[in-house]
């Protein structure tokens, strides 16, 4: 009662009146497409959630293995999340289309920002997640500052995504450096697939609002491309007492993709580009002691282009290579400035098949040249560097019989801060039926310094209470997983995972000998031990449950010698559990319903508590090509997800409403 209460007096009549105009806005369009000309019949790829649980199964997933297998094979804890389950889901921004993967953890911390990892870490302090790999077509979008990602900085059109491909659990061999608790593959659909043209509105009560389009063609050359965009912009949040948090921001993005054969290559071309504008709440992008009392606007802008060919050789063979041209500025004054340009080569060959093995190897070059302003409240010194990665991998994957495969993989990459790495890793897959499998995997992987962990100095003159981290060595886990997917019945299919993780060299704040000022260390170690568990159940053709759950234990300590004052409190910065269930019901051939309800456990040492949220879905296919839903979030009242309790950012009901017109 005390929620709603609190909803109704931030503006209930306010909102009541932008979703009056809202809807009146959009009535607009609607009422043209429902009286135009007939649409031309249109050729639909098919869905996730229009496949059945058997087929669902086979899905190929390319993220495990880096070529194409059956989901039901793959062996490792692997989440896959398709384009109709995100427009069923009712998010406009790829984050909260994460939060459908249950064994990921999305923590919103504003209006814009986002902390995602799995199976924990996601929180040390103001530090964000780092140990979480994320691609987009191919491309790493993590930024070397400090190893994780700027969500607010990287956006696709979710009408144009294929599948999403969530793996939780070590995968350096295939993937490199920082990909210690997972991988978030995002893949996009081919130009081949987007003839034709799409329009996508929607707004909300708190003053959200956006649009996407794509048009999509052939040239006479044979080259099928397609074009896009997409416009986003949102109010200031509130904090739990009312006030306002200044996490206000508007975003633009556009790009063109092209994708064409010639002889027996296959090319793909896609280009990028983004601009961003986000008020910047207290205490800024980097918390400081003294630091400033107001901020400026966070300047996010950026553009890249990539390009990847593949030829198919005899045997079974293949040869694919790309690369691509990244550069982003940002600017969040009055703390720093970032001017970052990366260029990267990727090389893989998969070899034909010899016997029983079936071994695949790569090699990826990277460079890149970071120029950071620095100010009087935290400078990274130097302030300009170069640096550079480079690595070669190797897996070869040996069929011991016809149900038993053995994976044996290895990588050995370099980087800026410690030199050469070693990944190796080890995965065993026993299929006992076509419906069923078990699978054992055993990893070492590494998360590499960023310039954060050893550059930063604090203030950004002297004296300074923080001087870098000269001796910080990389983070280690090494990982066990043993995992089961299977499908017991037509209508039922289930994955489970059990996994343990020992981790060193984690990082710490330590005084030097003096305690006159902090330097960064490597002196905390520990381990994270959980179950991953999700599945479906479709009891009606028309009636879709899908469930998951992730329960984690972590036990994280400091080594002797080690001064870092909150250390002890690390442990503590995760929920224990999460769990979600998903219904997805059709009502008829045009009206649809859906609805989850999400758990995410306690955060004691930042002070988020625990939450339960409820959010529903109703979509109603006004005709062929026209779809008009009203969604709402948070449904049983506001909650928090991330931050100190000073800084904490309230996410109260939203409601609101979208159209999508393919035409």
């Amino acid at each position: 009662m005390s929620a709603f209460i609190k909803s109704s007096r931030r503006g209930t009549l306010g909102a009541r009146n932008k979703l009056a105009v809202l809807a009146a806005g959009l009535s607009l369009p609607l009422a043209a497409l429902a009286g135009g000309p007939l649409l031309q019949a249109q050729t639909m790829q098919q869905d996730l959630a229009d496949l059945s649980i058997e087929e669902l199964a086979n899905i190929q997933v390319t993220s495990v293995s880096k070529r194409p297998e059956r989901l039901q094979d793959a062996p490792a804890s692997v989440f896959v999340i398709g384009a109709e389950e995100i427009r069923r889901s009712g998010a406009d921004t790829l984050p909260e289309a994460l939060r459908l993967a249950p064994n990921l953890h999305v923590a919103r911390i504003n209006g814009y920002g986002y902390s995602i990892s799995a199976r924990g870490l996601n929180s040390g302090g103001s530090v964000l997640s780092n140990k979480l790999l994320v691609l987009i077509d191919g491309r790493p979008v993590y930024t070397p500052l400090f190893s994780g990602v700027f969500w607010d900085a990287q956006d696709v059109v979710l009408e144009d995504i294929e599948r999403i491909e969530v793996v939780s659990g070590p995968g350096g061999v295939l993937w490199g450096l920082n990909a210690v608790n997972g991988v978030i593959n995002i893949i996009t659909r081919s130009a081949k697939d987007t003839q034709s043209g799409m329009l996508a509105m929607h707004g909300a009560n708190d003053g959200s609002t956006g649009a996407a389009f794509r048009q999509g063609g052939t040239t006479d050359s044979g080259v099928a491309w397609r074009a896009f965009g997409k416009y986003g912009r949102r109010n200031d949040s509130d904090n739990e007492g009312g006030g306002r948090v200044d996490d206000r921001w508007r975003r633009s993005f556009a790009g063109v993709r092209a994708d064409w054969e010639q002889g027996g290559d296959q090319f793909t071309l896609l280009g990028n580009v983004y601009q961003g504008r986000m008020d910047q709440p207290a205490p800024g992008e980097i918390a400081t002691p003294g630091g400033p009392s107001a901020f400026g606007r966070v300047r996010s802008d950026g553009a890249n282009l990539s390009l990847r060919w593949q030829r198919a050789l005899d045997g079974g063979g293949a040869l694919a290579a790309q690369a691509y041209l990244d550069h982003t500025r940002r600017e969040a004054p009055p703390l720093y400035g970032e001017r970052l340009t990366t260029v990267d080569l990727q090389l893989q060959h998969t070899l034909p098949g010899h016997g029983r093995h079936a071994i695949v190897w790569g090699a990826n070059a990277r460079v890149s040249r970071d120029r950071v302003d620095n100010s009087p409240f935290v400078a990274f010194l130097p302030a300009d560097t170069t640096q550079r990665w480079a690595s070669l991998f190797v897996q070869d994957e040996i069929a011991l019989r016809e149900d038993w495969r053995l994976i044996l993989g290895g990588r050995a990459e370099y980087n800026h801060y410690t030199g050469v790495e070693w990944l190796p890793s080890a995965r065993l897959s026993w299929r006992l039926s076509p419906q069923h499998a078990l699978w054992a995997s055993a990893a070492r992987t590494v998360r590499a310094p960023a310039r954060l962990d050893v550059d930063a100095w604090v203030p950004g003159q002297p004296p300074y209470i923080l001087r870098g981290g000269p001796q910080v060595r990389s983070e280690v886990a090494r990982v066990v997983e043993l995992g089961y997917r299977g499908q017991p019945a037509a209508a039922l299919s289930y994955s489970v995972t059990l996994f343990h993780h020992d981790y060193d060299h984690l990082r710490t704040d330590e005084f030097d000998p003096t305690r006159s000022y902090l330097v960064f260390g490597s002196l905390m170690e520990g381990s994270a031990s959980g179950i991953e568990a999700w599945g479906n159940w479709q009891p009606l053709p028309r009636w879709r449950l899908s469930a998951g759950l992730t329960a984690l234990h972590q036990r994280l300590s400091l080594k002797p010698g080690s001064s870092d004052p909150d250390g002890a409190q690390a442990s503590r910065r995760d929920p224990s559990h999460t769990w979600q269930l998903r219904s997805s019901y059709n009502i008829d051939d045009g009206r649809e319903v859906d609805v989850t309800v999400r758990r995410v456990g306690e955060m004691p040492a930042s002070g988020v508590p625990s939450y339960t949220a409820v959010d529903a879905r109703f979509g109603w296919r006004v005709r062929p090509g026209v779809m008009l839903s009203v969604f709402g979030e948070n449904l049983t009242g506001g909650h928090t997800e991330f931050g100190t309790e000073v800084y904490q950012a309230y996410f109260d009901r939203r409601v609101g409403v979208k159209l999508r017109w393919d035409y």
